[in-house]
C-alpha cells in the first residue's frame, strides 16, 4: 500500500491548527480526511462462515448456471404449448411424475405431459408449465386424464438455465461487504472459502481524571464513561477488531505510554476527550511530538472540537468528550474512512432525505447542526420528522429516542413548523 504521507504532509495540508472564529466546515473536514485514507490492502483466505463480516478482497465467479437447468416456479403439469395452443380445452395424459431434484428420463409423447413440483427439472420439449388448480381431473377414476384450460402462455412458470447467474459471470465483486445474503450466495455456488481484506484493528481509549469505569461508586463531579460503550457499539457493528484499552488518567505520561501502545498494535486510534484547548489537555503538545495531527474546531453542533492524523503507521481520530458529539463526530468523520480503509466499494453512506418538520427548530447560522429526530410517516403517507427535545451534546437520552439526524446546513436560521428538511437516517445502520 501506497502510504499518502510520502508525498503529502498532514501538517502542510492544513490551512490552519485553529478555525475560529471562521471554524472549518464540516464538508472541508470530510474531504481533508478522506485524502489521506487508504485501503489496508492485505488479503487473507477464510472459511465461508469465517467470512462474514468482512469485505471480499477478488472478484467471484460463478462456476455454472443458476438455476443448474430449465426448472418449474410451481407445483403443476409440464407440457407442449403446441398440444394446447388455441383450444379452450385440452385434455393430456400424464405419464410420469418430476420431483425436486430429480429429472424425469421417460419419454413423452404428443398429447402427454408430466406432473412436476417446484424446482423439478423442466425436459427437454416442454415448453411451460400449467398449475395445479388450473386443471381439473378428466374424471375422479383416472388420476392420469387431466383437463387443462385456454389461454396457456408459452414459457409460462418456466426459470431457465442461468436466468439468475450465468456461468463465468461475476457474482460478487471485489470491495463487496458480506452479510448473510452474499453468505447464503457464495453457499448455494458451492464455494466454500474466499478471499478478504483483514479486519481493521482499532484501539480505542477515553481521557480524563473525571471518568470512572463501570463497577466504581462515583463521587462528586464524576461520570460513568459511556464513550468507550458507544463507540465500541458502532465499531462491532462494522465488523473491526476493537482493542479496549480503558480509560487514561489526564497525565502526560500515562497518555503518552497508552498512545504509543495503541499506534503500535491498530490500524486506527480513537480517543474521546481531551481535544479541546484546557489546561488539563495533554494530547495536542504530546501528538506533535508522536506523530502528524490536525486540531480544528468545526462549524457544527454538537462535536466542534476535532483531532485527525498519524502517530506513527496508525491513524488518529480524536473525538470531543460530550457523549452525543462522540457519536455524531464518529457517523460524519469516522465511518467512512473506516469502510474506506477496509475495503468497501462502494461506501455506504448515511442516506439523506427529506422530511417535514412538524415543530419549530432553533438554529443560529454559521455552523451546520445535527439534531436529533423521530421520522416517521405522516397519515398522508409523506414522512414527516419531530426533534427529540432538548438537543444538548451531552443529553446521550436524545440518540436513544432518535432513528435519524435533523440535518441543518450552516447558513440556516431558525426553521418554522411544517419547513422542509434534510434527514440522515440512522436506523439499522451497521
Amino acid at each position: 500500500m501506497t502510504d499518502p504521507l510520502r508525498h503529502d504532509s498532514i501538517r502542510s495540508a492544513a490551512c490552519a491548527d485553529d478555525y475560529d472564529p471562521n471554524s472549518m466546515t464540516v464538508a472541508d473536514a470530510r474531504a481533508f480526511i478522506d485524502r489521506f485514507v487508504a485501503p489496508l490492502g492485505e488479503a487473507q483466505r477464510l472459511a465461508l462462515r469465517a467470512a462474514l463480516g468482512h469485505v471480499l478482497a477478488e472478484d467471484v465467479v460463478s462456476p455454472f448456471n443458476v438455476p443448474l437447468a430449465d426448472n418449474s416456479a410451481m407445483d403443476g403439469y409440464a407440457l407442449r404449448h403446441a398440444d394446447v395452443d388455441g383450444r379452450d380445452e385440452v385434455t393430456l395424459t400424464v405419464v410420469g411424475t418430476a420431483f425436486a431434484g430429480h429429472t424425469f428420463a421417460g419419454p413423452i409423447g404428443a398429447g402427454e405431459c408430466i406432473r412436476i413440483m417446484t424446482g423439478g427439472v423442466v425436459p427437454a420439449g416442454m415448453d411451460c408449465v400449467v398449475p395445479i388448480e388450473h386443471t381439473r381431473l378428466a374424471t375422479p377414476e383416472n388420476r392420469d386424464r387431466v383437463v387443462f384450460r385456454g389461454g396457456i402462455r408459452r414459457a409460462q412458470n418456466l426459470r431457465y438455465a442461468g436466468e439468475d447467474i450465468r456461468e463465468g459471470s461475476v457474482v460478487l465483486r471485489r470491495g463487496q461487504y458480506l452479510r448473510p445474503a452474499e453468505i447464503g450466495l457464495l453457499a448455494s455456488l458451492g464455494i466454500g472459502e474466499v478471499t478478504v481484506f483483514r479486519r481493521l484493528r482499532v484501539a480505542l481509549f477515553s481521557t480524563g481524571d473525571e471518568l470512572v469505569s463501570i463497577g466504581s461508586p462515583l463521587h462528586q463531579g464524576q461520570l460513568y464513561d459511556s464513550n468507550r460503550y458507544t463507540i465500541y457499539g458502532m465499531l462491532v457493528r462494522m465488523g473491526v477488531d476493537v482493542i479496549d484499552m480503558g480509560v487514561v488518567r489526564d497525565d502526560p505520561a500515562a497518555i503518552e505510554a497508552r498512545f504509543a501502545q495503541a499506534a503500535a498494535c491498530a490500524d486506527v486510534v480513537i480517543t474521546s476527550g481531551g481535544v479541546s484547548v484546557g489546561e488539563a489537555d495533554f494530547i495536542k503538545q504530546m501528538l506533535d511530538r508522536m506523530g502528524e495531527v490536525v486540531f480544528w474546531k468545526i462549524a457544527m453542533k454538537p462535536g466542534r472540537p476535532l483531532a485527525y492524523g498519524r502517530i506513527g503507521r496508525a491513524h488518529f481520530f480524536g473525538l470531543p468528550g460530550n457523549p452525543v458529539a462522540v457519536m455524531v463526530t464518529f457517523y460524519q468523520f469516522v465511518r467512512e474512512p473506516l469502510w474506506k480503509m477496509m475495503g468497501r466499494d462502494p461506501l455506504p453512506l448515511l442516506p439523506v432525505f427529506k422530511a417535514t418538520c412538524s415543530a419549530a427548530l432553533k438554529k443560529l447560522p454559521g455552523r451546520t447542526e445535527f439534531q436529533r429526530g423521530v421520522l416517521s410517516a405522516a397519515p398522508d403517507g409523506s414522512w414527516q420528522v419531530r426533534p427529540t427535545g432538548e438537543q444538548g451534546s451531552g443529553i446521550l437520552s436524545s440518540m436513544v429516542q432518535a432513528n435519524c439526524f435533523i440535518v441543518l446546513p450552516q447558513a440556516q436560521g431558525d426553521v418554522a413548523a411544517g419547513t422542509e428538511v434534510d434527514v440522515q437516517m440512522l436506523e439499522g445502520l451497521i
